[in-house]
């Protein structure tokens, strides 16, 4: 993939959110009922660069362990762009979603959603973002971010984008001011692959990304340093619309409490963000957690998003 073809995609992603958007819209009445006929709505991040065979894959073991144990029925989709998810299930077309904190957030504020479910690995409901940086770059810190070229994710992503651009101005980078370029990749997936064909220096992306991406040989990690780590973060949520019917909520969070122990998945089958094995789900998660997560990049504003936004338009 050239430079050239790169860009390209990069703004196709961005561009698809309003037009991803279009046929969840048309979809949104009430909240459906988990009914053969009114299936529940689950739309996921693009975590593997918007292709459906890849996150899709992923939830499909669990939800169908789900049918099977309550008798729900689920229609499953990977939307175009994070703020596509979002926004279908603010307009009611969406009655389960996936994404990150970042995303979460202003769509609970909104009143869209509430929390369903985290996945839980070794006891804990945690992941973590990262910089990443081509080892022939010369980049081993963040302050040497300077005047090389960026690629980050989606703009709602939590740690492909406003993770690592927290880290950057906290060590007195400002990506707007001090990057050669920005490049906004769409997809944790796609800042790797810039990363390890040579479009950029640096990248912003988990390190589930980071390490699935490694498994199947996608980048040759020796060939890329690792130049910072995020505090702990909390692991993307599933969220629930508030107007699903409180049996079917309770339906579902009985069901993912117990995943591990539901027929017709194995240990192998259980997974989460970017495909990574986790021991379950937990129900027990606190809102408050989640607004307190808001604080590691109070930094990234909406200024600097659309600071940002610029700089990667400008050509």
């Amino acid at each position: 993939m050239n430079r050239k073809t790169f860009l390209r995609l990069a703004t196709l992603t961005l561009g698809l959110g309003a037009l991803a958007l279009a046929p969840f819209a048309a979809q949104a009445q009430s909240q459906h009922d988990g009914s053969a006929a009114r299936p529940l709505r689950v739309i996921l991040i693009p975590a593997d660069g918007g292709t459906e065979d890849g996150t899709k894959k992923d939830f499909m073991p669990i939800f169908a362990a789900i049918s099977a144990a309550t008798g729900l029925k689920f229609d499953i989709k990977v939307g175009q762009s994070y703020g596509a998810v979002m926004e279908a299930q603010c307009a009611g077309a969406a009655d389960i979603a996936f994404y990150g904190v970042a995303s979460y957030l202003p769509t609970h504020k909104k009143g869209c959603a509430n929390l369903l479910a985290l996945a839980i690995n070794n006891g804990q409901s945690v992941y973590y973002s990262g910089i990443f940086a081509r080892i022939d770059a010369g980049v081993t810190s963040v302050k040497d971010i300077k005047g090389k070229t960026i690629a980050l994710g989606d703009l709602n992503s939590t740690s492909s984008f406003a993770v690592p651009v927290a880290m950057m101005i906290e060590n007195g980078v400002n990506p707007v001011r001090d990057a050669k370029a920005i490049q906004l990749a769409g997809s944790h997936a796609n800042v790797l692959k810039a990363l390890s064909e040579g479009l950029v220096d640096v990248g912003g992306a988990s390190f589930e990304s980071f390490e699935k991406a490694v498994n199947q040989k996608a980048i040759d990690p020796s060939k890329i340093r690792v130049v910072a780590k995020s505090a702990p973060l909390p692991y993307p949520p599933l969220a629930i619309h508030p107007r699903v019917a409180p049996e079917v909520q309770a339906k579902l969070r009985d069901a993912f409490e117990n995943i591990n122990k539901l027929p017709g998945i194995s240990k192998d089958q259980i997974r989460g963000y970017g495909g990574s094995k986790v021991d379950g789900y937990t129900t027990k998660v606190s809102e408050q957690e989640m607004a307190d997560a808001a604080k590691l990049f109070d930094l990234v504003t909406d200024q600097v998003k659309t600071d940002i936004l610029k700089k990667a338009g400008t050509r």
